[in-house]
């Protein structure tokens, strides 16, 4: 072991610093979930704040805010695994099926930058494309003589937008994954279905989606795991009163009742059932995936 260790070393060295950012930044904070169990004093610290059991779990569970924040991040959870998941594998076909080398580089540079857009200045542009006033696609409507959409303050409506952002912001940048896997599929079982009379369709549906199916599963395992996490920014921003009923989720309840009121314990209780959900959620699809696919990732 050792004489592999020193012939090795330049490998463990490059795994040092993905290893102290892992220990620092995820297995550090784990520290503070014992704040869920205390009555938490900013002034008094985690070690000399009182234990209190199960009590602020009680409290959490007995809000309806809670419960509410809880449906509709399932919700849009649910519903983004329908119409986001799907769409950086349709691209990343149609992508592979191009048949010119610098337009499927100038296609993929396109549909990667959205992701780098920050959610703030996406949604000033969500705002000056579909606003109800003063929206690109409103003033489009009303001048054809339509009445207006109201894209932003109708629940359903709304709905409907925040999905399609969504697809835009982070279709293209899925597409990597799906890129790499397909490159591993054998060029020559490609030529033979095509020397057989198999149509693009057959072939796509035959050999391409059979080639990918473990990296499918994997990301579609990972994103089971996340149907109880929600980002902050992009209910946050693209939300507001009016359809409040959708746009509050778990993170923007935590964002409340932790930063604005400054209840630092009940925050923690919802963070430790977010996360604790999360894993059950990974688990059982990893386990489903296995006794119905034969893959896994666990």
């Amino acid at each position: 072991m050792t004489r592999y260790l020193g012939r090795y070393w330049q490998l463990y060295a490059l795994l040092l610093l993905p290893l102290a950012y892992f220990i620092i930044f995820r297995y550090g904070p784990m520290y503070g979930i014992q704040i869920a169990f205390k009555d938490f004093n900013l002034f008094q610290g985690i070690n000399g704040s009182e234990w209190i059991g199960l009590d602020a779990f009680k409290e959490v569970f007995g809000m309806r805010d809670f419960y509410k924040t809880l449906r509709n991040t399932l919700m849009l959870n649910f519903l983004d695994l329908l119409v986001s998941f799907p769409a950086p594998l349709i691209l990343a076909i149609m992508l592979y099926e191009l048949r010119s080398a610098w337009f499927r580089k100038l296609s993929q540079t396109i549909l990667y930058i959205p992701h780098f857009i920050s959610w703030v200045i996406i949604g000033g542009i969500v705002y000056q494309v579909f606003g109800t006033q003063s929206g690109m696609i409103n003033n489009v409507i009303t001048a054809l003589g339509f009445p207006e959409v109201p894209f932003l303050t109708d629940k359903n409506t709304w709905l409907i937008t925040y999905l399609l952002v969504g697809v835009w912001q982070s279709a293209g940048w899925g597409t990597i994954i799906y890129l790499a896997a397909l490159t591993g599929i054998n060029k020559e079982l490609f030529e033979a279905a095509e020397v057989d009379g198999a149509t693009r369709m057959r072939r796509i549906w035959h050999i391409t989606l059979p080639g990918i199916k473990p990296t499918i599963v994997t990301l579609l395992i990972i994103n089971l795991g996340h149907m109880i996490s929600i980002g902050f920014e992009r209910p946050y921003i693209i939300g507001n009163t009016m359809v409040r009923d959708y746009s509050d989720v778990l993170s923007t309840f935590v964002y409340r009742i932790g930063l604005e009121s400054g209840q630092y314990t009940l925050a923690t209780v919802v963070g430790l059932f977010q996360a604790v959900v999360g894993l059950v959620f990974v688990l059982g699809a990893n386990f489903v995936s296995k006794k119905l696919t034969d893959e896994g990732i666990l």
